[in-house]
């Protein structure tokens, strides 16, 4: 496939900070309207903090990948405006993940529900302030949801926003059902492995991957060739993506993850991972995981008994190979797609570290 060659590279590190300005800018003017009208001033002092603690803005790249994939040029405020806006509705999913799975931390802080908790739990007790939390934060996740769409609508033209929309209304869509399937599996231990690769599907493959570079994309004016292109690329990057966090939440560490390493064994989520491992054991493997796997009084010695399963079965190493091959099927898709050569080398970027990252 010959590439375009006429776009101009994208400047993902300047695009970062273009959208960090645009969501502080958006929060300024939340805070002055808030604090004029006599509002506690908290909740965006709680949403600023967790917006601005070191996430990778991986979506909000991919965004500007796609813009330029579809050869999209000239003035950016707008592609700004619109990832912005997707970093928005990203903190609102994290949030309300956070409550459903009773986080205690986010990116080495305080999750927003526990923030909240020690907020407002002075004069409370423990159980009240903590029911608060839960509930505050889940508001704040709902404020984070509507100015998403705000920051959405605003900068976009009569013409943009049809063409946008859709795509956005299918994020939107699909990462709600692909928590919903990811909640009604947790705790089900078995070696389906079709299962949770249909949660990485929806939950992070189209959420994460597709449907940022597809908003791009549209945005930039892009026909079906893109965006079929943009399809092929990212649905194998975002299961590899996907299989290297499984991979994190039991063999990464805090300082690397910013989570505690035991919650998802605690949780016992039916990850790929995990179902391996289930086909693979033998019948003192297996107790030894059932008995282990969704305790929550699970302890590091415990875990450590997990990983050795998982690592003398071959679940892990299998899951290496697994991300590795989906990486080849991603750049093999790349070297197929009608991108100008700069986006292709952007998003070969993005695909390496997507899926050697320790954090």
């Amino acid at each position: 496939m010959t590439h375009t060659p006429a776009a101009p590279e994208p400047d993902l590190t300047g695009f970062r900070q273009a959208v960090d300005a645009c969501l502080d800018r958006f929060l300024d003017r939340k805070a002055h309207t808030a604090a004029a009208d006599e509002l506690p001033p908290e909740i965006i002092d709680i949403l600023r903090d967790f917006l601005f603690r070191g996430g990778k803005r991986l979506r909000p790249l991919l965004c500007a990948c796609g813009w330029s994939a579809g050869a999209g040029g000239g003035e950016t405020t707008r592609l700004v405006s619109v990832a912005a806006a997707m970093e928005m509705f990203h903190a609102f999913a994290l949030i309300h993940d956070d409550v459903m799975d009773r986080s205690a931390t986010r990116r080495g802080r305080p999750t927003v529900h526990r923030a909240l908790a020690t907020h407002h739990g002075a004069h409370r007790s423990q159980t009240a302030a903590e029911r608060l939390g839960a509930s505050a934060a889940v508001l704040v996740g709902d404020l984070a949801l509507v100015w998403s769409d705000e920051l959405l609508s605003t900068h976009l033209s009569p013409e943009q926003l049809p063409a946008v929309r859709p795509y956005v209304d299918a994020m939107r869509t699909e990462v709600m059902y692909g928590q919903y399937l990811d909640l009604l599996n947790t705790g089900q231990l078995t070696g389906d492995i079709e299962t949770p690769l249909q949660v990485i599907r929806y939950k992070t493959a189209k959420y994460t991957i597709e449907r940022p570079l597809h908003i791009g994309a549209a945005l930039a004016g892009a026909g079906p060739a893109v965006l079929d292109a943009c399809t092929a690329f990212a649905l194998p990057l975002g299961e590899a993506f996907q299989l290297r966090d499984d991979l994190l939440g039991v063999f990464g560490t805090p300082e690397q993850t910013g989570k505690p390493v035991l919650d998802d064994l605690r949780d016992g989520k039916h990850t790929v991972l995990i179902a391996l491992a289930l086909t693979r054991a033998n019948p003192h493997q297996d107790t030894i995981l059932r008995t282990l796997l969704g305790s929550p009084d699970l302890d590091e010695n415990g875990a450590a008994r997990i990983r050795a399963i998982l690592d003398s079965t071959g679940a892990h190493a299998d899951t290496e190979h697994m991300i590795h091959t989906r990486y080849q099927q991603a750049l093999t898709a790349l070297d197929r797609a009608p991108f100008p050569a700069t986006a292709t080398a952007a998003l070969r970027q993005i695909a390496h570290a997507a899926t050697t990252r320790t954090a």
